[in-house]
This record gives C-alpha cells, structure tokens and sequence, in this order.
C-alpha cells in the first residue's frame, strides 16, 4: 500500500509527466471546464470515473457517494446535477453502479447500520418497489447483481424527475440520461440501455415539472 509521504512523490511525477507532454497542460487545465458528461457513481475506492472511462481532467464532472444514490432530499447530489446541467451545460448524465456493492449488499441485510440507516433506506425502498422480482430470484449472487442494476435505473428516475433535466431537455434536447453498471472482474462498462425519451415520457405523466407540454412531443 502507499505510504502518506509517497502521495506527494507520485504526484511530482504526474505533474512531470504531464508538463513533458504538454508543457501548457496545467495553464489550460485552471483556464476553465467544459465537460460534456456529468458522472454519479459509488465512493467505492476501486471505482474512478476517469480512469474507466478513458478520460481525463476536466472531461468528466463527478459526483460519488455510497451506491450512487440520487435522493432528492440530499442537497448534495441534486447541487452537482444542477450545476452541471445550467452552467456546465452536460451532455450526458451517466449514473453508474457496480457489482460488488457495499451499500447495496448492506441494504439487503436486516440489520442496523446506525447512522447509514436512512441513506440504506432509499436502496431498500428500490427492492421493496421491486420485491416480487427479486424475491423470485434464488441465487441470492446474482438476486444481488440485479439489485445493484435496479437500483442505477431508479436512481436514473429520480434524475429524469428534476425540473432543471426536463427543463433543459426541453429547451436543448440534451442532456440524456444513462444507466451503467462497472463490472469488477471483468473492467467491463456495462449499458442498461435506458430509452430516455421513453423514460422521460412516462414519468412527466406524474412528474413533469415544466409547466409546458411532455419534453417527446417538442420536435
């Protein structure tokens, strides 16, 4: 494992690297950012957006918490898509989970987990709207797998549910909204295939917070 004292040393060497490439590298960098893609994922420390995506600063902005969840009722989640989507003007939204989860697999359990409580509460509020799926499940490893796939498409919904994402798409016909699931045993990226517009139709028939007609039928 590294040492506190060689963080410091590696990033003498990346800062050097860096400046051999491009000796402007660090000048254009502090200039400004214009990412195309908003990424909200696991705090899990085998995940880093950049790296398994194959991009680099200032190409992704990036928002992790435990189980990548998006709950309305956490300031910081709903900032960062916020700021993304009006002044970053993103592209993509790209919610990724991963299989392996800690936080799914803890949301599983009947237990208490004290102060992880409520946040565990919104995953296993995804199972309970998902229970006669996943109770049919008898492998509880891939019942888990599933669980962790479920859980990127509501957290998805509860994207698509707010005003500034509808708003925008209304307005630019982007960002579109993504579901990704990051495979540790294999490195694979793997699409859920979400049909946005779709997606974004049905829930404005409850959720559509626009004031004007579905964000589909604005050609």
């Amino acid at each position: 494992m590294p040492t506190y004292e060689s963080i410091f040393e590696n990033n003498r060497k990346w800062v050097a690297k860096k400046k051999g490439e491009n000796v402007d590298f660090f000048k254009e960098l502090a200039k400004t950012q214009n990412p195309d893609f908003l990424y909200i994922g696991c705090s899990d420390s085998r995940v880093t957006a950049e790296e398994l995506m194959g991009l680099g600063p200032g190409e992704v902005f990036v928002h992790r918490n435990i189980a990548n969840v998006v709950n309305t009722l956490d300031m910081s989640s709903t900032a960062v898509i916020q700021y993304a989507v009006e002044h970053l003007q993103v592209k993509h939204i790209i919610v990724c989970g991963h299989y392996g989860c800690g936080g799914v697999k803890a949301a599983m359990q009947s237990k208490d987990f004290g102060l992880l409580n409520p946040w565990l509460r919104t995953i296993r509020d995804v199972y309970r709207l998902h229970q006669t799926e996943l109770d049919s499940i008898q492998d509880e490893e891939l019942r888990y797998q599933r669980l962790v796939e479920i859980n990127v498409l509501e957290q998805c919904l509860n994207v698509i549910k707010m005003a500034c994402v509808q708003e925008s798409y209304l307005e630019n016909r982007f960002p579109t909204v993504h579901g990704w699931v990051f495979d540790l045993k294999t490195g694979r990226l793997i699409d859920l295939n979400i049909n946005f517009e779709e997606v974004l139709s049905e829930v404005q028939k409850i959720y559509n917070l626009t004031g004007q007609e579905k964000c589909r039928d604005r050609r």
